[in-house]
């Protein structure tokens, strides 16, 4: 059986400021007003018999994961949480290790959660090609038909031809300068490094533990020490911080004498910056790229996105303008690639904007910023049907609830009571409270907090039904 593995890790700080780290590229509708990419990357699957999908993704990231599958009507995938960032070769050892425990013949298919695809049905037929050749013991990888000497990305060599559409690796080498771009796409033998592979688990795990033993005795001892925390299987902290740091390039692919790849012309990019999300969109009759409210005149070969505010251009040609609430950015869309330069500076500075977005993701719903002051803060705050917010008490304020829409159950001490819609209620400091939403709409409400401090930290908790302890 098939087992696809999304892989969840990435930051994406290049398409920052709509990609940050507490809300990755790969939970964004970049290319959708539907599906992020990682319903995406599920959704284009659709057609091939496969197990349950594999989700390998950032401990912070958990509900983000299981809310967006639940979305899908997607169930009994097994979302893996790692503990801290040891790039893609342990990740996927991992998802091995969990695809064996019920399918000792355990076919990966493993994929980035934040890839674009236009064309599905060729990728199934690629897909199967490459399921082919894992069944006769290689291990597999596409590499991608290079429409022009692109140096964003690396590149394989390929060699003889194996199976059809199958060829063997000669050499994985990295990202080129332009002149010996220029010459691997003359030359006909290259094709760009996709990050996607297809092999048999156990095949990888054993040659894993040859060539990066370090790497799959740490993965080894952090999953058989796992835990399972809701529908979360945890590994065990110390023993993954123990693992090297390898992408499967380096520790295997490299080394092996079984890799093969095969030849993928269907639509592809790894949406690595702003000028690559702008090649893959649908262009207006000025070669424009234009999402959200935005008007144009006189505007050329530009991406333009708006998040909430008016984006209004005149007579500019080849830029790139993304707004948010919070932020916005205007690049020249020849050095997109250098707004890592720009995140770097704000992480070194340790500004908020880095991680989160003034609407902040919970597992109950979301909260969002609209007024901050120094003893002040207004929110918005939404909770799901059905859903529960902790149990918990704060030393430094006090809160305000007013009901927008929907109904509230909150407990304040020792009251239980209902709120609905235009009903307020007061929340003292220092007092344990509580509020959820029975309804079967979702429950606004706006917030205002007073107090001497007003920071997130500041948040006892007593009970949690997802399992938070801070």
């Amino acid at each position: 059986m098939i087992h696809p593995v999304l892989l969840c890790g990435g930051v994406g700080s290049r398409l920052w400021p709509v990609s940050r780290g507490l809300f990755p590229k790969q939970f964004i509708r970049l290319m959708s007003d539907q599906w992020s990419m990682l319903q995406q990357t599920l959704g284009r699957l659709e057609g091939l018999e496969l197990a349950p999908p594999i989700v390998v993704c950032n401990e912070e990231h958990r509900f983000l994961v299981a809310e967006q599958l639940r979305q899908m009507g997607v169930e009994n995938a097994a979302i893996i949480l790692e503990p801290v960032g040891r790039n893609t070769a342990p990740a996927v050892a991992l998802a091995a290790m969990a695809a064996q425990k019920n399918d000792a013949e355990a076919v990966l298919l493993v994929l980035p959660a934040d890839h674009v695809i236009k064309q599905p049905t060729i990728f199934h037929q690629a897909v199967m090609q490459a399921v082919v050749a894992a069944e006769q013991g290689h291990l597999a990888t596409f590499g991608v038909v290079p429409e022009g000497p692109e140096t964003g990305y690396g590149y394989i060599e390929r060699g003889v031809e194996v199976l059809p559409n199958c060829y063997k690796v000669t050499r994985f080498v990295e990202k080129p300068d332009l002149p010996t771009a220029k010459s691997y796409v003359r030359s006909g033998k290259y094709a760009w490094n996709s990050g996607m592979f297809v092999f048999r688990a156990e095949q990888f795990c054993t040659e894993l533990g040859q060539f990066s033993p370090e790497i799959f005795h740490a993965c080894r001892k952090a999953y058989d020490d796992r835990e399972h925390d809701l529908s979360f299987i945890r590994i065990d902290r110390l023993a993954f911080e123990q693992c090297p740091s390898d992408s499967i390039d380096y520790a295997l692919m490299e080394k092996t004498n079984n890799a093969v790849v095969i030849a993928l012309a269907a639509g592809w990019s790894d949406v690595g910056s702003w000028s690559s999300l702008w090649q893959v969109s649908e262009h207006d009759d000025d070669n424009n790229v234009c999402r959200g409210d935005v008007i144009t005149h006189n505007v050329s070969n530009s991406y333009l996105r708006s998040g909430k505010r008016l984006v209004a251009a005149v007579g500019v040609d080849n830029l790139v303008v993304v707004e948010t609430e919070d932020a916005i950015l205007v690049a020249s869309k020849d050095h997109v690639q250098d707004v890592k330069h720009i995140v770097s500076r704000l992480k070194s500075e340790v500004r908020p904007e880095t991680d989160r977005h003034t609407q902040v993701f919970r597992p109950w719903g979301s909260y969002q910023a609209l007024v901050a002051d120094r003893r002040f803060q207004v929110k918005r705050i939404i909770v799901s049907p059905g859903q529960t917010l902790s149990l918990q008490m704060h030393h430094h304020r006090a809160e305000h609830w007013v009901v927008v829409s929907g109904t509230a159950h909150v407990t304040c001490g020792e009251k239980e009571f209902i709120l609905t819609e235009d009903q307020s209620t007061y929340i003292p400091l220092g007092h344990q409270h509580r509020l959820s939403n029975p309804g079967v709409i979702p429950l606004e409400l706006i917030e205002v907090q007073s107090g001497s401090y007003l920071g997130e930290d500041d948040i006892v908790r007593f009970e949690d039904i997802y399992g938070r302890s801070k």
